[in-house]
């Protein structure tokens, strides 16, 4: 959620943070601050946006050392007083995560002087009252996992020792990194990019220590660690817009690339597919746009390779019974490879059945928890809504039903389906977000496959625009949510299956009984006339990747409501890129 920038080195500090920072906005964007060090520690903070932050700092101060922090709120209100870094004795530290038993631990601490509403501040007193007991900050931070219930990234600077920086981490994600002008800690890899494309990942419990010139990493047994380097397989291009107005246009944009590169190890026979037809069950589990990329892979599963599949919302599935055991694949999607509530469902299930990961991030944390992991090349997805990885899920799941099926023709399939998206998205879709864009609620149907795609063109319009869209079972209009459709409500209705068409229509034809407006989205070989839609998209046939052509249209009709309506796109109100707080 939070997004964490650190530097110590030769350059001067305060750009770097800045620069760092506005490559991590889409993780939080509620408030900023910074703290840099010169013959003392400076602390500026602001609410808002980071350019707040920005305009109240002197950029040429001679400072060569700072952690810098941009908040999404969890615990205290988005102000300047609750935004970090905190201060507390000789600790000043930033903090991605969520302290669970910051309540009891701040009964504990009553010689401390509380400021803000926060959970940070009291870890930031903890960790003060610990040193001066020991003062020995690598002692203190490995004796964190015991106190400390919960999720914790964190930069720290210590007034004793003002030319080091140092982190910790549980939970949350962190690493570290180094080049000839400094070191540096951030939340993700895309902050770095522009000094390094050489990073070194941070476990759960190990402690990084940096100077200018070298970093030190210990394990909670306080022994030293010779820890992998890894370099990014990509460009300092992937965190520019390049000539789009928006990163969001340009992810949507990328996804033929993306789905190539995501497709053709397997195709190529490079990569091989699990054999899903050994388990009696599937359990896919996901939050988000990642839940409804699984429930198109639980449609196409059980139509292909006839394995009953459930899919599962990872804040629900790790509080209930599963029932999985040793002839169950669990499979757990996420972009990050660090949501919090997937994670923890991974920890939960993983000695009892198979796990695999369907995962963008190289060597995150659900990918090393699962026994086996599929990598999308989606590359970064910076804008807060995903386009690009959830297609890249889709593509996977399609790929995994197909090949257990032994279904044919799928290169064949897969040429067509890289041709027909890049038609797909010369199409003009702004004459459909006009129609829409002044309305406050809008109605998505589909059945079958086709209602997982409303759902996630559902969440894409109502994350970017704040239009209340909701999506529902074309079946399901009569009993009870048809009541809501009056004169004019525009409805977004989507057939691409066969087998469901005529009932789906029946439907549609419901809603324009009361009034609605519909726009259609079919298939070239779906297509019929007739007087039960107002505007119609047509999308070409794919046998097997069906879906990756229909979200095309979805999601750039949301994009140019959003547009429309002047909306912060890339970084819609109250979203952060990253869950990695329960």
């Amino acid at each position: 959620m939070c997004g964490i920038y650190c530097y110590v080195g030769k350059k001067k500090a305060i750009p770097i943070i800045l620069e760092g920072l506005a490559s991590l906005e889409y993780r939080g964007y509620d408030s900023s601050g910074i703290a840099y060090v010169t013959d003392k520690i400076n602390i500026i903070k602001e609410k808002g946006k980071l350019s707040n932050l920005i305009n109240l700092i002197d950029k040429n101060t001679d400072t060569y050392l700072g952690i810098g922090h941009t908040r999404w709120a969890t615990h205290g209100s988005p102000n300047k007083i609750n935004a970090h870094p905190h201060q507390q004795g000789s600790i000043t530290l930033v903090h991605n995560g969520i302290i669970e038993n910051y309540q009891e631990l701040k009964k504990l601490l009553t010689e401390y002087s509380f400021k803000s509403e926060t959970d940070t501040e009291v870890l930031a007193c903890l960790i003060d009252k610990l040193y001066q007991e020991s003062h020995n900050i690598i002692k203190v931070l490995a004796k964190l996992s015991e106190l400390v219930k919960g999720s914790y990234a964190l930069g720290i600077i210590v007034n004793d020792d003002l030319n080091s920086i140092y982190a910790v981490k549980k939970g949350s994600p962190l690493i570290v990194a180094k080049s000839d002008d400094g070191t540096f800690i951030a939340s993700d890899i895309p902050a770095i990019l522009k000094h390094t494309d050489k990073y070194i990942l941070l476990n759960d419990n190990e402690i990084a220590h940096l100077t200018k010139d070298n970093i030190t990493i210990y394990n909670e047994r306080l022994n030293i660690l010779n820890k992998k380097t890894y370099t990014y397989n990509g460009s300092i291009e992937d965190i520019s817009k390049q000539d789009y107005e928006h990163y969001m246009l340009k992810e949507i944009y990328e996804q033929p690339e993306v789905i190539k590169n995501t497709l053709l190890p397997f195709l190529n026979n490079k990569q091989k597919l699990p054999n899903i037809k050994k388990y009696q069950k599937i359990h896919i589990v996901a939050c988000g746009s990642a839940y409804h990329a699984g429930l198109i892979g639980k449609y196409l599963i059980e139509k292909y390779c006839h394995i009953e599949t459930k899919v599962e919302i990872a804040s629900e599935y790790r509080y209930q019974n599963n029932f999985i055991n040793k002839k169950t694949l669990v499979i757990f999607i996420s972009q990050s490879g660090e949501t919090a509530d997937t994670l923890a469902c991974v920890k939960k299930v993983k000695n009892n059945c198979d796990t695999l990961g369907i995962i963008n991030v190289i060597d995150s944390s659900i990918a090393r928890e699962v026994k086996d992991v599929i990598y999308t090349n989606a590359g970064l997805e910076i804008a807060v809504a995903t386009t690009k990885a959830y297609s890249c899920q889709v593509a996977i799941l399609s790929l995994i039903a197909y090949y257990n099926s032994k279904t044919k023709n799928i290169i064949n399939e897969f040429d067509n389906l890289i041709n027909d998206l890049n038609k797909v998205l010369k199409n003009d879709y702004r004459k459909i977000a006009d129609l829409i864009k002044d309305d406050e609620k809008i109605f998505y149907i589909g059945r079958g496959i086709d209602y997982a795609l409303a759902l996630e063109g559902s969440l894409k319009l109502k994350e970017i625009s704040y239009i209340n869209s909701v999506a529902y079972q074309a079946g399901e209009l009569k009993h009870g949510t048809i009541s809501l459709i009056e004169n004019n409500t525009k409805v977004i209705a989507i057939v691409t299956d066969k087998e469901l068409k005529d009932k789906t229509i029946s439907n549609i034809k419901e809603t324009k009984a009361r009034g609605a407006k519909v726009i259609y989205i079919t298939t070239t070989s779906l297509d019929e006339e007739g007087d039960f839609y107002d505007e119609k998209i047509i999308i070409p046939d794919n046998k097997l990747f069906q879906s990756l052509l229909t979200i095309i249209p979805i999601q750039l009709i949301a994009y140019y409501v959003a547009k429309a309506r002047n909306c912060d796109i890339d970084k819609p109100k109250n979203l952060a890129k990253s869950v990695t707080v329960e």
